[in-house]
């Protein structure tokens, strides 16, 4: 596995008390040094370009950011920028690019994007929930637009619904995007009857859950609704909004996954990209609060996928 990941994101500062802190990522970067795991390789991304990003935001919102770098703001009630955040927001989105790009190109048989600030909250024209840029959706937007993947499978096991990514692709049938969440539960939205528009409909399945679900419930929603779903669709790329908030130490949820189901869950997606995707599988790194539940889980979900 290739981890791709930058120190330079731990100077994306959302200000103190804030829960998606550069703690996170700093322990991990410490735990995955001091304990390595077999066969991981670590990569510095490259900067995402204004092209690339506007392969899923809108152009004038993608200008709007850029032209903040330098600057300390809060783009929303949850959302702050300080000095080098927009330069971090750029990696973390290439981080995303850097993986399907080596992974379509054969160079790695699975990849992590280990960043911050996330992504998966993040909409067209607008930042939110922590994320400035959509990392998964720029990454499939660009496996399909220019490495030449015809079926991207995204799966989103973060305890929030991805809201951003299934705006995004639901009116597209090249992108399948599948996802799990507490219900209810901010941001709302994610209810099964959204199953996409237009030519996307039924290219999104969501599958809200109630609070107290842990291993048990999470693994027979993969097996039952996952698996099916992905064996119908036979994606040549698979993603994953990898979001550790749902274990069951997390502040912000109120699951009960451990870090033995992370790395089930893992296994199973990784079982989809065996059959289906040539074992091309890249994780992107999304929520997760509790530094012990969240490394726990991050280091479950490497494990599994054993390449």
């Amino acid at each position: 596995m290739r981890i791709y990941t930058d120190e330079f994101m731990l100077r994306h500062d959302t200000g103190a008390g804030h829960v998606e802190r550069s703690a996170r990522l700093e322990r991990l970067h410490f735990s995955l040094a001091e304990q390595p795991l077999p066969g991981v390789s670590m990569h510095k991304p490259r900067l995402a370009t204004p092209e690339e990003l506007k392969l899923v935001h809108d152009a004038d919102y993608v200008s709007r950011i850029l032209a903040l770098d330098g600057q300390a703001l809060a783009l929303d009630a949850d959302t702050n920028l300080s000095p080098d955040s927009v330069q971090a927001a750029r990696l973390a989105a290439g981080a995303g690019l850097c993986a399907v790009e080596d992974l379509v190109a054969g160079l790695c048989p699975s990849a992590f994007a280990l960043v911050r600030p996330p992504g998966h909250h993040a909409e067209h024209d607008r930042a939110m929930g922590f994320c400035v840029f959509n990392n998964v959706a720029i990454a499939a937007a660009h496996a399909v637009q220019s490495l030449g993947v015809k079926r991207v499978l995204i799966i989103d096991w973060d305890v929030h619904h991805g809201n951003g990514t299934a705006h995004i692709f639901e009116s597209r049938s090249d992108v399948l995007v599948f996802g799990t969440h507490e219900h209810p539960l901010w941001p709302g939205g994610g209810a099964k009857s959204e199953t996409g528009t237009g030519p996307g409909d039924g290219f999104t399945i969501n599958v809200p859950l109630p609070a107290g679900c842990g291993d048990t419930e999470y693994l027979a929603v993969f097996q039952e609704v996952l698996v099916p779903a992905a064996d119908r669709f036979a994606p040549e790329l698979v993603l994953v909004s990898a979001g550790f908030d749902a274990h069951e130490r997390d502040p912000l949820g109120s699951m009960q996954v451990t870090n033995e189901g992370f790395g089930r869950l893992a296994g199973i997606a990784d079982d989809i990209a065996e059959r289906h995707a040539q074992g091309r599988i890249a994780l992107f790194l999304e929520g997760g609060y509790d530094i012990r539940g969240l490394v726990g889980g991050v280091r479950a979900a490497i494990s599994a996928l054993g390449r």
